[in-house]
């Protein structure tokens, strides 16, 4: 019986609309529709996001059922906020949240409330599956979020460090349209910067602690543009200086938290997706002691998996016993 029990989840994010459904035997569907950014454009009014939402899901979640067994769902889990520090909140959730709710009371199965961020976070933990039950250290590496957490065996979040102005997908998305590039601008700038030589200028990296700083990097690549400095570079210099503050910054976690066997770093979120900066990234690291855990690509962006994964977290502990 546990094996056909299915769990729905859905996540309204900024830029994506998605819905998937889960089971104990791994992904059963996974949908999703971008949210379309006009041409020069860096982002969308929250309003035409929520209608964009709408829309979207009037097409996906009937899709997502029609292949499922209703009597087979068990719960459905949604992200409902962007994180869990105090105050957390956008519109765009809302469009989630009204749905799964809808969902849940017509199968007549329960609904949780999850924080995007868990849900990144849970998806990453999808073929990483022994760090369940651990302490880890983790990075969520977005266009809206670029922080440290230290996720606890509870599966817990804290902040304990991260980006003080600008986000490291912001970095990308903004240096990538100035460079000509649609928006969101990750694949085509690391296609970009793919076809470097070497690396351009050299972008400052401002580490403090487990805090750092992108805006200062920003000014100094948007001059360099301006400037006619070689695209390619340009763009790889990005992910250079990308690839140096998150390394400095897992140093000074690991030093902080006195653990001289290093730990465990699991890197969610859309530009943790970049192959080129996992690569940096490893590089760096060697010889550190920390062990570098990456959320499968295509669970790296934003995504409904780890909403219906903790949907199915929550119903199983709810009810260990049943059958």
């Amino acid at each position: 019986m546990e094996q056909k029990r299915k769990f729905i989840g859905i996540d309204t994010s900024c830029y994506t609309s998605s819905a998937a459904c889960v089971c104990v035997n791994g992904i059963v569907s996974d949908k999703r529709q971008l949210l379309p950014v006009g041409s020069g454009e860096r982002g969308l009014r929250q309003s035409d996001a929520v209608f964009l939402h709408t829309r979207n899901l009037q097409t996906i979640v009937p899709e997502l059922l029609s292949s499922v067994d209703p009597a087979e769902i068990a719960a459905v889990g949604v992200s409902v906020c962007p994180s869990g520090r105090d105050g957390s909140y956008m519109p765009v959730f809302l469009v989630g949240k009204l749905v799964a709710s809808s969902v849940a009371a017509a199968l007549r199965c329960p609904v949780y409330g999850f924080t995007h961020q868990q849900g990144h976070i849970r998806a990453a933990l999808f073929g990483n599956e022994d760090l369940i039950g651990k302490e880890f250290f983790a990075f969520h590496l977005s266009g809206g979020t670029s922080d440290l957490i230290r996720v606890d065996g509870e599966l817990n979040i804290e902040r304990i460090g991260g980006s003080t102005d600008i986000n490291a997908g912001q970095l990308v998305d903004r240096l990538g349209v100035k460079l000509g590039l649609g928006f969101p601008a990750g694949k085509a700038m690391e296609e970009l910067a793919s076809k470097a030589d070497g690396r351009g200028v050299m972008l400052p990296s401002s580490v403090k602690g487990l805090d750092f700083s992108f805006s200062g990097a920003e000014t100094k690549a948007a001059k360099a543009i301006v400037g006619g400095a070689d695209p390619a570079k340009t763009a790889y210099s990005v992910y250079d200086l990308v690839a140096r503050t998150l390394a400095k910054t897992m140093i000074n976690a690991m030093n902080g938290a006195e653990r001289p066997d290093g730990g465990d770093f699991l890197l969610a979120g859309g530009v943790a997706s970049s192959a080129l900066l996992r690569s940096m990234l490893r590089e760096r690291m060697k010889g550190s002691g920390a062990r570098l855990r990456f959320a499968e690509p295509a669970l790296s962006s934003d995504n409904a998996v780890g909403a219906a994964l903790l949907a199915m977290d929550a119903f199983n502990n709810q009810n260990p016993n049943e059958d």
